[in-house]
């Protein structure tokens, strides 16, 4: 993770946006897997974390590199908590 982080204190402002932009996009698809499952707890922590990341990214890439980090690093905690949890990626995710 330290890799990581370093990497994205040199990366533009541009380019740490679309990271924080597409980590808000993977909670997204991650709250919606977990909510099939019926996990609605952790769906809606990961789709608020995910519209807070969205709604701020601007700013935490332009004006706030070390609390980008942050943000980027509890992002992928969860993410990493719901697939070690769920190893196996769901195939469809119909609800009947």
């Amino acid at each position: 993770m330290e890799e990581k982080t370093n990497i994205i204190k040199d990366l533009s402002i541009e380019e740490r946006e679309e990271i924080l932009v597409d980590i808000a996009r993977t909670l997204e698809d991650t709250a919606r897997e977990a909510y099939v499952e019926g996990n609605t707890h952790f769906a809606a922590l990961s789709n608020n974390m995910a519209e807070a990341i969205r709604v701020n990214a601007d700013e935490l890439a332009r004006d706030d590199p070390e609390n980008a980090e942050l943000v980027f690093q509890q992002a992928t905690a969860m993410i990493s908590q719901f697939e070690a949890v769920h190893p196996y990626r769901m195939v469809s995710m119909a609800v009947h």
